[in-house]
This record gives structure tokens, sequence and C-alpha cells, in this order.
């Protein structure tokens, strides 16, 4: 299955917000989120609707299997999750602290 490399980044972010608004067995105890290696092998593809013209799609085992190697590339980065002031990023619940992720008016659509 192929995903548009956008949307692989976005469903990190949405579990990572999911997990952080579950409070579990121990709500009085949390965790910071430290920093999510996320590895792809990538496609370039022409995509009208992109500003650039292109766009990378996450290739899975099966596409990537009858494609050549010179088409698909390995891209690895680093993402450091913060709040939204700048903080850690807490999973789990604190007493006091309100249910669900909170505001997700940024929240990229699916």
């Amino acid at each position: 299955m192929d995903i548009p490399l956008v949307e692989a980044v976005a469903a990190m972010r949405d579990e990572l917000i999911a997990a952080a608004a579950v409070g579990g067995v121990h709500p009085d105890v949390v965790f910071a989120v430290g920093p999510v290696n996320m590895e792809f092998e990538v496609e370039l593809r022409a995509d009208a609707k992109a500003k650039a013209g292109f766009r990378l799609w996450a290739v899975g085992a099966e596409t990537e299997a009858g494609m050549s190697r010179g088409r698909t590339h390995r891209v690895a980065f680093t993402l450091t999750p913060r709040n939204v002031h700048g903080g850690d990023l807490l999973v789990g619940g604190a007493p006091g602290r309100q249910a669900g992720p909170g505001d997700t008016s940024g929240r990229i659509a699916d």
C-alpha cells in the first residue's frame, strides 16, 4: 500500500495525541515523549496538486518488489514532539487534566 509521506507523519502525530489523552490505570504517572525515528522507502511521483509538482509516497513492500531500485529512495528522519508551548509532550493523564486530546483545530484533515 502506498501512503503519502505527509499522511504517514500526520498519523504518527494523531497516535501520539491519542496516547496523551489516555490516563490509564495510574493517572498520576506520565511519560515524556522522546525523539521519534521514522524511516520509509519512498517514491517521487508527479502530482499536479502539489506546489512543486511532485510528492513523496511511502511505498509498501509489495509495491517496492516490482519496482527498480533506482526509483525508490530511503528517507529517515527524527521528530521530537513538543506541546504547543514548546514543552515535552506527555503521554498519560495527570489529575485534573481534561479528557480528550484538547484543541485539535490545527490537525491536518484526513
